[in-house]
């Protein structure tokens, strides 16, 4: 396994720790993001797909201190630093990291079927754009490893019947988003946009669904992200919050 340099970053005003590589995949605000918008239930059993360093558990084990969750890495590198950062955190008893490809998981593999999976997936087709020459940030970047396609049959497959997904994907694919959703039988029911600035079009956009779910979805209220003296909106500060 290659050696990559880390940084050890905090979270919650120092109350998680997380290692990150330095040059590799590092996550962003849109983990962030997301894990506030997925708004599980009290003893949900998660899964998140593609968890890289695991900062998504991190954050909702914090949170949600009953729930049970584990993490999907393809990568050895980023499944191995995923799961030092649930050590360190003590949070072995409630989350684990399980390194494999995703397309290959079974509902059995994560004790399933469970009650939600969340996907923080790759943006971008596979060479479309300019692809970065880190092979981490790539195969996070755009579709390399796995499709949109690969992370919703995934979560159809560990899903049981009501269970949610939830997903952050950028605006300009959000017809490719919801058609391939519905393909998989996980009804869209919940969008919100995501606005850089108040005035700014929609950058990404936060969906949830439901397997089986019945037709019928809502728009809910724009998030925007910073205020014009370019510091973080009330709401996104409060993501931040202990």
């Amino acid at each position: 396994m290659m050696q990559f340099a880390q940084t050890e970053d905090t979270f919650f005003n120092g109350r998680i720790k997380v290692f990150q590589h330095r040059d590799g995949y590092r996550f962003s605000i849109d983990a962030v993001l997301l894990s506030a918008f997925s708004a599980p239930k009290a003893k949900d059993r998660i899964v998140d797909l593609g968890t890289g360093c695991g900062i998504i558990p991190l954050i909702l084990g914090y949170r949600h201190p009953e729930a049970i969750l584990s993490g999907i890495e393809v990568q050895p590198e980023l499944a191995a630093l995923a799961a030092r950062n649930i050590e360190v955190n003590g949070l072995t008893d409630r989350i684990t990291i399980i390194r494999q490809d995703m397309r290959l998981l079974s509902s059995a593999a994560v004790s399933g079927p469970v009650d939600m999976v969340i996907s923080n997936p790759p943006y971008r087709k596979d060479r479309s754009g300019r692809v970065n020459l880190h092979s981490q940030r790539a195969i996070a970047r755009h579709e390399i490893l796995v499709t949109l396609q690969d992370v919703t049959d995934t979560a159809a497959r560990l899903l049981g019947i009501g269970g949610r997904f939830a997903i952050i994907y950028p605006a300009e694919r959000i017809t490719d988003l919801l058609t391939t959703l519905r393909s998989a039988g996980i009804e869209p029911k919940c969008i919100q946009t995501i606005h850089a600035n108040i005035h700014d079009p929609a950058r990404l956009v936060l969906v949830s669904g439901i397997k089986a779910g019945r037709p019928g979805a809502a728009m809910i209220e724009p998030l925007v992200i910073f205020q014009p003296n370019g510091s973080y909106t009330d709401r996104v500060q409060a993501m931040f919050a202990p």
